[in-house]
């Protein structure tokens, strides 16, 4: 085989391995950026788990703590740990943030005591729509930190879920927005007749 068409097979084939290398470099990145992107769609299920699941124990605790009115001044606990404690925890362990796998940060009333948590983590969601109910405020935020997860909700108090909103709605007066129609139920008075299991006004008796 003549030199010159040598030289011409060895630069084909330094052109088709240099090529072959570009396609395989273009590969493993585009996987790499799919598995990141994976992950990060995992961590990100992971944060609305942990974190609605830290809401509810958050709701949990305020509710029994009212009803027992053991500590009238603490609503919310010092410390994740208290809920997770033993003989009823709200909580079954104390999570991380997933998304840097370190501690919360964490929002707190005048007293210092935990009423949420949200990520340190200043990424942009994926997610942005079709939350679950107690959190669909946080539809179109732009970051995770945004995600915060309290008690109360500001999307329970949208909805009229929550304690103020339920709390106030009693004590609407009549004619304002709100408050129950002209043709609406009224609850019946301490000592008139009421029909049973429903607490309204009982019919007056049908002329004899």
């Amino acid at each position: 085989m003549r030199p010159s068409l040598l030289r011409d097979v060895s630069g084909s084939a330094y052109l088709a391995l240099l090529i072959s290398i570009v396609i395989m470099g273009l590969t493993l990145t585009l996987a790499a950026k799919q598995l990141s992107t994976v992950m990060t769609r995992a961590k990100e299920a992971d944060l609305l788990a942990r974190g609605l699941e830290i809401q509810n124990a958050l709701e949990a605790y305020a509710v029994s703590v009212q009803k027992a009115r053991v500590t009238p001044n603490q609503t919310y606990p010092s410390t994740l740990e208290e809920l997770t404690r033993l003989p009823k925890p709200f909580l079954r362990r104390v999570y991380t943030d997933p998304m840097t796998n370190g501690e919360w940060d964490y929002l707190r009333d005048e007293r210092g005591h935990i009423r949420g948590v949200k990520s340190r983590s200043g990424k942009a969601p994926f997610k942005q729509r079709d939350f679950p109910a107690a959190v669909g405020h946080f539809q179109g935020l732009g970051h995770y930190s945004d995600w915060v997860f309290q008690y109360p909700s500001p999307s329970s108090l949208q909805s009229g879920q929550g304690p103020r909103a339920m709390q106030g709605a009693a004590s609407i007066p009549p004619g304002q927005p709100g408050a129950p129609g002209p043709g609406g139920p009224r609850l019946a008075p301490p000592d008139s007749p009421s029909t049973p299991g429903t607490g309204l006004n009982a019919p007056p008796p049908a002329p004899r």
